[in-house]
């Protein structure tokens, strides 16, 4: 019975990160358009937390999960991890979260757009290599997740700039009180297409950690997969912590990099949203942070270099190189505390 506590708890732990990431990363999905006042702050926020949610549909018709394969079975190897027992796949996890969450938590009071995804492998990766040792990290996919923290915003950042090229190319007839009007309906949808993309990438990571869990532990003698009730939880878990949003991030990302025009918005978070939706696809839990931040950079380029604050785009770019190590320190950490305490209470 202790042992399903335990898990019950560290559960409700994961959903809390989930919450803490949509809460965090809200801004990722409304800031533009709230900046260019499409819409309210409360309407944008709901806007968001339902298509976050609605994500978890394509589930149901047999869309694979693989980004949450990737956190469950990609980053640390699970046999091994499964192997230890109960308890070090109890304790590997909590670290896991704990320097996650406090990493995410630090960012948001800086106001600083820093990356969830790479908080949770920083925590996974400095949780597990006390525990495992470095035969216990699994190095292709540590370098995939790190190698797309420099491609994500520069792949934004390039779509970012092919979308406002060709659009302003394609409005170049019309008035701007014209472009104006239609950019801002139309900014419904590019704000629904990057929600819908946050939810797809980001909740699944939280369904790796939680499916980790489940077969580290009680379901043990079972084939790794997600069950749906997971998908269903970790979508809600997103929408509600986007719901309640991150405010401080949100002026960062609308007006703190560049001033956006509605048709800008549209195109940072188009460029930002295919990005995402793409590579999930393939598998890679990408930064949504990295890759809406590096598509307004793009859009705000298109007017010359002097419409980007590179001053602020420096901390950002900083947040991020500091994200994986500073997670992982305080995992480290937390591991160390609570491997004792366990040992002191024999468990």
């Amino acid at each position: 019975m202790l042992l399903y506590a335990v898990v019950i708890g560290l559960i409700v732990i994961a959903l809390a990160f989930d919450f803490i990431n949509g809460f965090h990363d809200a801004a990722n999905s409304i800031a533009t358009v709230v900046s260019t006042r499409v819409l309210t702050p409360m309407k944008a926020v709901a806007w968001a937390a339902f298509f976050n949610f609605i994500s978890a549909a394509p589930v149901l018709w047999g869309v694979q999960l693989k980004v949450a394969n990737t956190m469950g079975k990609g980053i640390i190897q699970f046999d091994d991890l499964r192997a230890m027992g109960n308890t070090m796949v109890l304790v590997v996890v909590f670290a896991s979260l704990m320097g996650a969450i406090a990493w995410n938590l630090l960012t948001w009071y800086w106001g600083l757009p820093s990356s969830s995804s790479h908080a949770l492998a920083g925590g996974m990766i400095g949780a597990a290599l006390p525990a495992l040792g470095p035969s216990g990290l699994i190095a292709s996919g540590i370098i995939k997740i790190s190698l797309f923290i420099v491609l994500s915003p520069l792949i934004g950042m390039v779509l970012g700039i092919a979308m406002m090229v060709l659009t302003s190319w394609l409005v170049r007839g019309f008035t701007p009180a014209k472009v104006d009007r239609w950019f801002r309906k139309l900014q419904l949808v590019s704000a629904a297409i990057f929600s819908y993309s946050h939810g797809t990438n980001d909740a699944q990571k939280v369904m790796g950690i939680i499916a980790l869990i489940l077969f580290g532990t009680i379901m043990k003698g079972q084939e790794f997969h997600i069950p749906f009730w997971v998908v269903l939880a970790c979508h809600a878990a997103i929408g509600l912590g986007t719901f309640f949003g991150g405010w401080r991030i949100v002026k960062t990302l609308g007006t703190g990099l560049t001033k956006l025009q509605p048709m800008g918005g549209f195109c940072a978070e188009t460029g930002g949203g295919v990005t995402i939706l793409a590579l999930a696809h393939w598998g890679i839990p990408v930064s949504t942070t990295h890759t809406i931040t590096g598509a307004i950079v793009g859009v705000g380029a298109t007017r010359g270099a002097r419409a980007v604050r590179w001053g602020l785009a420096g901390r950002i770019i900083w947040a991020w190189i500091f994200t994986i190590p500073a997670s992982a320190l305080v995992a480290a950490v937390v591991y160390g505390l609570t491997h004792l305490l366990v040992g002191a209470l024999g468990g």
